[in-house]
């Protein structure tokens, strides 16, 4: 299928697999979804992921994290998107839930945390909020 948010889709894949008590979700892979999900494993909001190979783009699976329970992942939130894109300066950059969350930053770097955008005095795009 078609998605003209892919990000979207990827936040709402794995909302929907948390809601559902799933251990692990499956989604098409590219760069961008990949990066993701690398922030998400370095700040503990999931427990890993892995590239799987098939015949088209590939298969992201994502082992999510939950601690008694419950899940890491209390919310996800897109920001920029395809209609509106976000942008801040590295000095405009977002707290989330005064540092419970993090902000994914897309920058001319690479994709990571604001907290990572802040320490290298970079800007760019918001693409979402997850706490």
């Amino acid at each position: 299928m078609n998605s003209t948010d892919p990000i979207a889709d990827f936040l709402t894949r794995i909302r929907n697999a948390i809601r559902a008590r799933h251990k692990k979700v499956d989604i098409p892979n590219s760069g961008v979804k990949r990066d993701i999900a690398k922030i998400f494993a370095e700040q503990k909001f999931i427990s890993s992921y892995t590239e799987l190979s098939d015949k088209k783009q590939g298969i992201l699976r994502i082992s999510l994290r939950y601690v008694d329970g419950v899940s890491a992942i209390t919310g996800l939130k897109r920001i920029s998107r395809p209609g509106l894109r976000v942008y801040a300066s590295s000095h405009e950059l977002p707290r989330v839930l005064n540092g419970m969350g993090i902000a994914v930053i897309s920058t001319s770097r690479g994709i990571m945390t604001e907290i990572q955008a802040n320490q290298e005095k970079v800007g760019g795009e918001i693409l979402c909020h997850v706490w």
